[in-house]
């Protein structure tokens, strides 16, 4: 099964992520955008780095450049090999945040996307959702995207909210709020029932 978290800054995915790909078992491979190659982990540094000012055009090829190379040198292989993959962020963070919130278009986005996966759709998507406000009390990083401010992380947040309800099969939206052990509740039964 191909699992993917998403959701704003602060919501928790990446600490999900890791609680799931654990309660899977030692078979399943986690791994997270942009990251997870060599060729990735490089471009990672460079889209996160707060003091390189990147078009949102090149952002978005950036982004799908680092996913190319994630999913034919990793998810691929581990998905023909009968394993299940748990992604920290794919395709609907690209759509939400350079699509939606840099404006560069969701249908764009969507679109280099599907050359970017060779057409590669998560079988559920687990979206976190909480308050900009509440995410951000958590403690932000410094990057480029934590950086950006609540209205940035509401445009992102709303774009989300609009791909969880046009795609409602694939989509688990659940509350983020909560302790580790409670969300964590969530996400497990949401993987139960789809599976």
């Amino acid at each position: 099964m191909f699992i993917t978290l998403e959701g704003i800054d602060g919501s928790g995915k990446t600490t999900q992520a890791e609680l799931l790909a654990n309660a899977l078992g030692d078979d399943t491979v986690l791994v997270r955008e942009p990251g997870g190659t060599a060729a990735s982990e490089r471009i990672r540094e460079l889209v996160a780095d707060p003091g390189v000012a990147l078009e949102p055009v090149a952002e978005l090829l950036l982004f799908c450049a680092s996913r190319a190379q994630l999913v034919a040198e990793v998810i691929r292989p581990a998905l023909d090999a009968g394993r299940d993959v748990v992604c920290d962020r794919f395709s609907d963070s690209t759509a939400a945040y350079q699509g939606a919130a840099r404006g560069v278009s969701v249908e764009i986005a969507v679109s280099v996307n599907l050359v970017a996966t060779g057409r590669l759709d998560p079988d559920l998507t687990i979206l976190l959702t909480i308050d900009p406000e509440r995410a951000a009390a958590r403690g932000l990083g410094n990057d480029r995207f934590e950086r950006e401010g609540i209205e940035f992380q509401r445009k992102v947040a709303e774009a989300y909210d609009r791909l969880a309800r046009s795609d409602p099969g694939r989509f688990a939206v659940l509350d983020a709020a909560g302790s580790i052990e409670e969300v964590h509740a969530r996400v497990m039964a949401a993987v139960e029932a789809a599976s």
